[in-house]
């Protein structure tokens, strides 16, 4: 893998970036869900833009880079969004250097992020008509006037900084990349048809992971758990429940919860969910997790976990629990046809980079794998390079 810009050194397009200064600044920030996606060309743009940043997340109010950013008197910002209320570019450009702020994602993840967030919403609009149509064959565009980041930045910086032919450079990663893709696909189609016919394998990803993807939940637990045979351990017990973390992929809430042990504090448990013993005996109630998780989980959720431990503890503690569970441990080791074993090494071999973790201990570090697994697996099945 290539680390820079992420994809597989076959089909690395690094070589035919060109960075090139600007005195606009641009902020692109990237909805979660876009981040994995292979095709994706908001990374490339900001490699091409040096003095780019580039951010991802779906809660922008209270972020503080970004308001620094924002607050810039020199550039003022503006927001590169079509809709009512917008100005076209060709016709009343921003007098001066600007702040420009370009939201990547799909169209109804970029129309959530501007609703949603305040200070984006109340940023000046600017729109433009794209000379000719996106050179995006790889992926269907909407329509003729719909082009990628990538493609939207270098004309509109052209624009901006009256020199259209500058960020003409900008399309030569976008273009090797679409070429290799449109290749791979010739070589994948070649390479089928001369296979024999074969019975279609049934995927054991489970369709609900597909079909139902906003309403997919990655929980992960961690418990306060004595060593067996001790007598603050009783018979079959699994432990009591310390840790509770949860995070929807589709828009990327979370929700993180320590609660007090109920009993004594086994002497390791610290120091094995990386988290200070002040810190877990300082959690809240079981009734508070209780009332807390009920708010958060709906009953349309699809709860997705490594192995049976999150939910044997949930379960035990009476937490509202859908009827929906899938234990993607089993699913992954079918998938890669080896043995899945602990979430930390199956990660370490499955996806292709680290991540910040989710959340807060170990348990924060494997709910990223848990929801980077999963992500990688639905790409895999889905048959994306």
């Amino acid at each position: 893998m290539c680390m820079r810009c992420r994809r597989p050194t076959t089909v690395c397009w690094c070589r035919f970036v060109t960075p090139i200064p600007t005195r606009t600044r641009v902020v692109l920030l990237q909805h979660p869900r876009e981040r994995d996606v292979a095709i994706g060309t908001a990374r490339m743009a900001s490699l091409c833009l040096p003095e780019s940043s580039l951010h991802v997340g779906v809660s922008w109010d209270r972020d503080a880079g970004l308001a620094a950013a924002l607050a810039d008197p020199a550039r003022p910002p503006i927001l590169l969004y079509p809709g009512p209320g917008a100005r076209d570019l060709a016709v009343a450009p921003p007098p001066g250097p600007v702040t420009l702020v370009v939201v990547d994602g799909t169209w109804s993840q970029t129309k959530t992020l501007v609703r949603d967030n305040r200070c984006l919403a109340a940023l000046p609009r600017y729109a433009f008509v794209p000379p000719r149509p996106s050179e995006y064959r790889i992926r269907k565009e909407p329509s003729d006037h719909h082009v990628s980041t990538i493609e939207a930045l270098m004309h509109v910086l052209g624009v901006l900084e009256g020199e259209p032919e500058r960020f003409a450079a900008m399309l030569q990663p976008f273009r090797a990349m679409v070429d290799m893709q449109l290749q791979h696909i010739e070589r994948h189609r070649a390479r089928r048809s001369k296979l024999p016919r074969q019975r279609v394998r049934r995927s054991p990803l489970p369709a609900v992971l597909h079909e139902r993807a906003p309403d997919v939940l990655c929980v992960y637990a961690e418990a306060n758990a004595w060593p067996h045979g001790s007598p603050n351990r009783p018979r079959g017990s699994h432990g009591e429940l310390v840790h509770w973390l949860a995070v929807r992929p589709h828009d990327g809430t979370r929700f993180d919860m320590i609660l007090a042990p109920r009993g004594p504090l086994a002497p390791r448990v610290s120091a094995h969910i990386e988290l200070s013993p002040e810190l877990i005996t300082a959690g809240v109630s079981p009734e508070a997790f209780l009332d807390a998780w009920a708010a958060f989980v709906r009953d349309d959720d699809v709860l997705v976990c490594w192995g049976g431990l999150a939910m044997t503890l949930l379960r035990q503690l009476g937490g509202r629990m859908p009827a929906t569970r899938v234990d993607l441990r089993p699913i992954a080791a079918a998938i890669t046809r080896s043995r899945a074993g602990a979430i930390d090494g199956f990660a370490a071999r499955m996806t292709e980079h680290a991540a910040p973790a989710a959340g807060r201990g170990r348990g924060g570090r494997r709910l990223e794998h848990l929801r980077r697994i999963l992500s990688q697996l639905l790409r895999t099945e889905t048959g994306h390079a």
